[in-house]
């Protein structure tokens, strides 16, 4: 063990047993059980906060203890979670005030995370019962490290004291100056301005989402303190090989899903030895692995490209998550495949009452091995093995593409619903659902990629060929002005509807939208609407070819299949008196002259898509770049009589760089389409694995054994990018996914590790897109769990073969492959 890292994989889950039933002493039993399948670590003590001090000031540490004696004589590291994130009843009969206010009344004692975290009596308390254990257990040789917490959040907490602070926190920041104030907020609407500090109301009802946005903020920041809070108690205990750590969330839609809307994440893990996270999603049918990726993607960029922990993930997990035998080892390596140094399970042996007793550990109730035992000691024991583990330990990406995410621009869309412009959503897509539809189409492409704060410093922009910022509706000024230098220095930005609206205080900008950035992308727009109806997105459409010379980048999307309009629809206006036209070509109005009556006020003549723009002649561009301006490419527009002369997707050309605006949202599909093209016009390649000809997924593992480098599909005919990096979208129009997912990194050997990764019930055959050594091979997985050793012998792919890049491979069903070379 390193100084506060780690130097091996650690592999475990969490474990309480002061959760068995009392007639049961088994922990050497479970400690033996963990041996077996090889699990190096577990985590304990976060959740019994009243076993750990039944009574004011009278600690038992004795259920501690005995799982360290036993973790230690058995070689299982232990990770020590700080018992605050639930409360003990002594504590609430003693200061009620301790339980968070939120909107819906004061809190009532039952559940977890029912506690104000800056309340006083509460960090009295709490400081106490971690200073008790953390000292208690510091010396402990199994002791690795500690995590702070438990996906600690502020719980939409309105309570007294958190509103005292806000209020100091704001007169702080305004000096004082209540003028400064309402005039920041526009407070002056239905009556909302303030003129005495001490006439300041209760927020938690506010109608004005500037000052709602500022409290989530400032509330997020009482997380980021909170656990700083308790690192530093911590450190002051903890030995120097011993880190700290927390296992932050995310948001949530069946499973861990975008950005969690009450932490700050990039802020809050600074105090982190090493960030970690909790990430949950489907298994069975359901499994993609893009929950695994995005959590990782984002924990491993909350600190420059860190590796990080998984401290929580399901082993049967909830109903209907047993997985499919296979699951469970594609979804540990998929983990690894991330940039995870642990895999950690929640957890250990399912309860037996009480609210989680059907969220299902490793072993099932009755307390023997099953299926899902057996199988995670399948990988277990894999990763043990010094060259699997040490191979894939520490790996480090170096991603091209990144994705921009706000915590500001999620709480203006919580208020501001991008398809009703109110806190009510009606089911259409949210701030996330945005992100996650860009993100999940990078990942079917095979494009990687990182996460990245609005802050983020201009020489962190610099390092990535495209950035993409979904629905980043809350954007300062220095965001901007950074984002303006990333084009024109060469960069390609791709940003969606809803991006730029307001500043960092949801204050909506007071010019032609998109805020200083019209000469960047060569377009503005003042209307928007939800498209009633079917309004559909068409790229060209009949035999019309969308540019002025039939060619160009532009074309490129001509194939691409009309597809609805979903959500919101922003109506785009080229620059310099917008040429752009529905024409015969584009299935809308014939040639001839139309008025704009949309607020695009556009000429229809032919088919002119190609418009001169001159930087600096719209209101609300910076016009500070004229010599990079360029003509702007409308790329798609709406197929609706109403608004068929406005503008769904361009590009344009800005200094050195290319800036596109995509103005609704696009179902999967097509937004796989559009950023596969994307991706090409910016250089950066999308590894395509396709199947082999001719082989259906069905049929694909019978005709492995014939399968030969020669019947394998070329990348130039799979809609990825071609040697020659020219586009390459289908006949069609459509990009499908890839077929295998593909994975990849440099280890601490200095070796390109690639994962190649089948999240799919049926064989797939395909050509190796790269060359090297098999690190990990599939293996096929009977229903007990085990390793079917004949089938798995009579697959063509076994450790330690050679692979040459174009070589057929064959992947079997939620199977996968490590390559490193």
């Amino acid at each position: 063990m390193g100084k506060r890292t780690v130097d091996r994989f650690l592999f475990g889950a969490a474990y309480y047993d002061e959760y068995m039933p009392k007639d049961l002493d088994r922990i050497d039993t479970d400690m033996a059980m963990m041996n077996h399948i090889g699990i190096n670590v577990i985590r304990i003590a976060e959740s019994t906060w009243s076993t750990c001090e039944p009574q004011p000031g009278v600690f038992d540490f004795s259920h501690v203890d005995r799982a360290l004696d036993s973790a230690h004589r058995h070689g299982i590291n232990v990770i020590v979670g700080t018992p605050t994130y639930a409360v003990p009843t002594w504590l609430v009969r003693m200061h009620p005030d301790v339980l968070a206010v939120t909107p819906d009344g004061p809190g009532k004692y039952g559940p977890r995370q029912i506690m104000d975290i800056v309340n006083g009596s509460y960090r009295y308390y709490a400081e106490r019962v971690i200073r008790r254990l953390i000292a208690h257990v510091a010396d402990y040789p199994a002791v690795i490290g500690y995590q702070v917490d438990n996906e600690t959040k502020y719980y939409d907490c309105v309570s007294q004291d958190m509103q005292t602070l806000f209020v100091k926190y704001l007169r702080g920041k305004f000096h004082g100056d209540l003028d400064m104030l309402n005039a920041h907020f526009g407070l002056d609407y239905w009556s909302n301005r303030i003129n005495a500090w001490e006439d300041f109301p209760d927020v938690a009802n506010t109608i004005n989402q500037s000052l709602r946005g500022e409290f989530d903020r400032f509330r997020r920041a009482q997380v980021t303190e909170f656990l700083d809070w308790q690192a530093s108690i911590v450190r002051e205990y903890a030995r120097d090989d011993q880190f700290v750590t927390q296992n932050f969330d995310f948001g949530w839609k069946d499973g861990s899903y975008g950005v969690q809307p009450a932490v700050d994440h990039f802020t809050a893990a600074r105090t982190l030895d090493i960030a970690g996270c909790d990430i949950y999603h489907p298994t069975q049918d359901d499994l993609t692995g893009k929950e695994i990726a995005f959590g990782g993607d984002l924990t491993r960029s909350l600190k420059d490209g860190a590796n990080y922990l998984v401290l929580e993930t399901e082993a049967q997990g909830n109903h209907g998550w047993l997985p499919f035998p296979g699951q469970m080892r594609l979804q540990a390596y998929s983990h690894l495949a991330s940039g995870a140094d642990m895999v950690e399970y929640w957890h250990w042996h399912s309860i037996h009452n009480s609210f989680e007793t059907y969220w299902k550990g490793l072993l099932s109730h009755d307390l023997e091995p099953n299926p899902t035992y057996e199988e995670a000691g399948v990988f277990g024991r894999e990763i043990a093995r010094p060259e699997i583990g040490e191979r894939l330990l520490h790996l480090r990406k170096r991603n091209r593409v990144a994705i921009m995410v706000s915590n500001e621009a999620l709480s203006a869309l919580e208020g501001f619903h991008i398809g009703t412009g109110n806190k009510w959503g009606n089911g259409t897509a949210d701030y996330n659902d945005v992100v996650r539809r860009i993100y999940d189409a990078l990942f079917e492409l095979n494009v990687e990629c990182d996460v990245l704060p609005a802050d983020a410093p201009a020489e962190r922009l610099a390092s990535y060929a495209v950035i993409v910022t979904p629905a980043l509706y809350c954007a300062s000024d220095e965001t901007i002005t950074r984002l303006r230098e990333y084009v024109a220095n060469g960069g390609h930005l791709i940003s969606t509807l809803r991006s730029f609206v307001a500043d960092e205080e949801t204050t909506v900008w007071h010019d032609r939208a998109p805020h200083r950035l019209t000469d960047v992308f060569g377009m503005s727009y003042n209307q928007f609407t939800p498209p009633k109806g079917r309004v559909p997105v068409v790229f060209g459409g009949g035999t019309g070819v969308v540019g002025a010379d039939g060619a160009g980048v532009a074309g490129a999307l001509a194939g691409v299949p009309d597809a609805p309009a979903d959500t919101l629809i922003e109506l785009l206006k080229p620059n310099d008196d917008a040429r752009f036209a529905a024409g015969d070509g584009f299935g809308g109005v014939a040639g001839g002259t139309i008025d704009g009556g949309a607020g695009c006020e556009t000429a229809v003549d032919g088919m002119a898509a190609a418009i001169s723009t001159d930087p600096g002649t719209v209101d609300g561009t910076d016009g500070d770049d004229a010599a990079g301006s360029s003509a702007t490419q409308v790329l798609a527009h709406y197929g609706h009589y109403a608004w068929a002369e406005c503008a769904a997707i361009t590009r344009h050309a800005f200094g050195k760089g290319t800036a596109e605006w995509i103005g609704t949202v696009l179902d999967p599909d097509t937004t796989r389409a559009v950023m596969r093209e994307a991706l090409d016009v910016a250089g950066v390649a999308t590894l395509c694995v396709t199947a082999v000809v001719g082989t259906t997924a069905g049929d694909a593992d019978a005709d492995a054994e014939d399968a030969g480098a020669e019947d394998v599909v070329p990348a130039d005919a799979c809609g990825c990018t071609t040697a020659s990096g020219d586009a390459a979208v289908e006949p069609s129009g459509t990009v499908a996914p890839a077929a295998i997912t593909v994975r990849q990194g440099v280890n601490a050997r200095g070796e390109t590790v690639t994962y190649l990764l089948n999240y799919s019930a049926d064989p797939v055959t395909f050509a190796s897109p790269v060359a090297g050594e098999v690190v990990v091979a599939p293996k096929i997985i009977a229903v007990n769990g085990l390793v079917d050793e004949p089938a798995t012998a009579a697959l063509t792919l076994h450790e330690g073969d050679a692979v040459a890049a174009g070589d057929a491979l064959t992947m079997p069903r939620w199977n996968l492959t490590v390559i490193a070379g």
